[in-house]
């Protein structure tokens, strides 16, 4: 790891730090609660803080491992449908299980629960492979047919989703964070552990398989010739980035742009490649970057007294990772 790289790692590593203490603060004083309540206080404050933590991972190694195996600098979970996908299959479990037992929004099972982990997966893995059939012309993957039809794909999912929601009971009120991302306030310890799980897992091949991606990312020919099994790397990081995808909707709904953005700084702040480093450093860099980004974004929004309600994260991506994906695109094109 060049000096440089380490210095960028260690910043981010103590933005990461002060971003936990900001939310942690957010949220008002607690002197005049009882301490058994103040304890409970504390308690929420830090499961939601490890929720975004874990969610702003996710999406952030997906981003990079589909980016390097796709060749393609616009490659994200949310503008591929990964993310759009598994909220898709969530919203459609839910109106399955709605409309079987005749529940109202009371007690429909809008919450986040265990068994939406699965619909999530199959929904995630599904976009993206109809994403990747699409977009291949005569047997090669088009990199500006991908981004578009991608971002299809996810408009239609997106549309879909608000469609499930307004034929549930009551129109699905609870179900809302589906459409625009935000930290569950009833996410349990058992699926934080196994959504966490999932990301760690993430982290660690993205590190063992860092070499591997720097090869894949001159291309194929180059992979093979210095023995990478390119078509087992790209299965297996595809079914990480979907997993990794699926168990942050689960969580947080779809949060978009966190993927695409947290890469591109990760490189900007780390170099274009170590003399030993490459996917490696870029790797850890945008899992504290993702990280860094959700828990300061929540403690925002958490902050903003909004009389129509806590406004969702998924705006807060939107308006950053809006222009930044219009500057990127024009710099690809320019460079095409």
């Amino acid at each position: 790891m060049s000096s440089r790289a380490a210095i960028a790692i260690g910043v981010l590593v103590l933005v990461l730090i002060g971003a936990v203490a900001l939310r942690l603060g957010v949220g008002g004083s607690l002197d005049s609660l009882p301490e058994a309540a103040r304890g409970q206080v504390w308690i929420l404050r830090e499961q939601r803080a490890l929720a975004a933590i874990v969610v702003g991972m996710s999406l952030a190694i997906g981003g990079v491992m589909l980016q390097s195996l796709l060749r393609n600098p616009l490659a994200s979970p949310d503008l591929l449908g990964l993310s759009s996908g598994a909220a898709l299959a969530v919203m459609l479990a839910m109106y399955l299980a709605a409309t079987w037992t005749g529940s109202s929004t009371e007690s429909a099972p809008y919450s986040v629960a265990g068994w939406h982990a699965g619909p999530a997966l199959l929904g995630s893995i599904a976009a993206l492979a109809l994403v990747y059939a699409l977009s291949q012309r005569r047997g090669l993957v088009d990199p500006p047919t991908l981004v578009l039809i991608g971002v299809i794909v996810s408009i239609m999912c997106g549309a879909a989703t608000m469609l499930l929601q307004h034929l549930m009971p009551d129109r699905g009120i609870g179900a809302a964070r589906l459409l625009m991302g935000a930290i569950s306030d009833d996410v349990t310890w058992p699926q934080l552990a196994a959504v966490g799980g999932i990301a760690v897992i993430g982290l660690g091949a993205g590190l063992w398989a860092g070499p591997a991606m720097d090869a894949a990312a001159m291309g194929d020919d180059e992979a093979v010739s210095v023995g990478v099994p390119l078509s087992r790397l790209r299965l297996a990081l595809f079914i990480l980035a979907g997993a990794m995808t699926a168990g942050a909707v689960v969580i947080a709904g779809p949060i978009g742009f966190v993927g695409l953005i947290c890469p591109h700084l990760a490189r900007l702040l780390t170099g274009r490649r170590g003399a030993s480093a490459g996917h490696r450093v870029l790797v850890l860099a945008s899992a504290l970057l993702g990280a860094s980004l959700i828990v300061a974004a929540d403690a925002l929004v958490k902050s903003l007294d909004l009389a129509s309600g806590r406004l969702p994260i998924g705006v807060l991506t939107a308006l950053l990772g809006g222009p930044a994906f219009i500057v990127l695109l024009r710099r690809t094109r320019a460079m095409a």
